[in-house]
């Protein structure tokens, strides 16, 4: 079995506790060491001729490809790549994030790690979503509901040069997938925001997200007919007649229900509600990561798996998380609030 399919191991591959941390990185070195063998479990590769042979160590962070010269280090094309906050900071905002079972937010994370800046720690976060989607994950199978909510999300701008406000509502239409366990619970699940409710929007994701095969439960709308005939078994989904129906969505879709519920207990709790439209699908992969880990008992696992996509996920900057558009002169950011989910 090579390194990369080995299972971890607790007090080998990752730290059980956080005394344990602070023993595994008490400096830059140990961080370094740490992500290099997360990055190349087999032993370093050139990132431009991929040659395999051990480099040259020009400095603690510098490595050289014998065969073409190549410089690199451990953190570029990852999301720490020329970071200036130090790494066992990032290790233990890592920590922090894997060890709050309902999440983390900015500000917690700022108050914990003693961080000067807000931004700091708020595009860490960012950042550290962005590696929380494993590519080539296993899609989800056997019986999986398939629905739709609506998350209503409202932005205030005030203009710097009056006190007159103006609020716009943008409606979000998130499809949701649940695996369906026997004889009873969820199991896995995908979130996916869709510009608006038709069956070229839903169709593609339940694709994406859904063994062929499997038997798929939605509700009555029209958009989702066509699945029958992707997975060759029309009957298998459950329809129901919206007129004076005796069966309520929640009773018919309880996964998805129950998801769409914790999914809003989850954004205004532990987010305040504070999500702005742009930003809305990095919060639902986060949503996902927590979900589909809930059972795991190991937050040292979980600190491992993150840090092991963050050193094979690409960069980003404070820019690139932050959309900028075009504003007025004396015209602030709007303020935006999470204000309704509907399932």
């Amino acid at each position: 079995m090579s390194e990369a399919q080995r299972t971890p191991v607790a007090g080998q591959d990752y730290p059980q506790t956080w005394s344990q941390f602070e023993d595994w990185f008490s400096g830059e070195s140990d961080c370094l060491r740490y992500l290099e063998r997360l990055r190349w479990r087999e032993g370093f590769v050139c990132p431009r001729c991929a040659c395999r042979d051990e480099p040259y160590r020009a400095d603690r962070a510098r490595l050289v490809c014998r065969a073409c010269r190549f410089q690199c280090t451990v953190t570029s094309g990852t999301i720490f790549d020329k970071t200036r906050t130090p790494l066992k900071v990032w290790l233990a905002a890592a920590w922090y994030i894997t060890s709050q079972k309902s999440g983390a937010s900015a500000l917690g994370l700022q108050r914990v790690l003693g961080l000067g800046s807000y931004q700091t720690a708020w595009t860490m976060l960012h950042r550290f979503r962005r590696a929380m989607v494993r590519p080539g994950r296993e899609q989800l199978k056997g019986v999986v509901e398939v629905d739709q909510s609506y998350l209503a999300i409202r932005e205030r701008r005030k203009s710097a040069r009056s006190t007159g406000e103006s609020q716009r509502t943008t409606k979000a239409v998130i499809v949701i997938a649940v695996e369906i366990l026997e004889p009873k619970g969820f199991g896995r699940i995908r979130l996916r925001r869709i510009d608006e409710e038709s069956a070229a929007n839903v169709l593609p994701f339940v694709k994406e997200v859904v063994v062929p095969g499997s038997v798929i439960r939605t509700d009555g709308a029209p958009i989702y007919v066509p699945l029958g005939e992707i997975y060759g078994h029309e009957r298998t989904i459950v329809r129901t007649v919206t007129p004076g129906s005796l069966a309520p969505a929640h009773v018919v879709l309880p996964g998805v229900h129950r998801v769409a519920s914790l999914l809003k207990r989850w954004l205004l709790g532990t987010h305040q509600g504070a999500v702005k439209p742009d930003q809305l699908d990095h919060y639902l992969d986060e949503f996902v990561f927590r979900f589909n880990r809930r059972t795991s008992r190991s937050r040292g696992l979980l600190f491992y798996r993150l840090l092991e996509q963050a050193v094979v996920t690409a960069p980003i900057t404070y820019d690139d998380v932050v959309v900028r558009k075009s504003r007025r002169k004396g015209q602030k950011s709007p303020q935006c609030e999470i204000v309704e989910l509907n399932g």
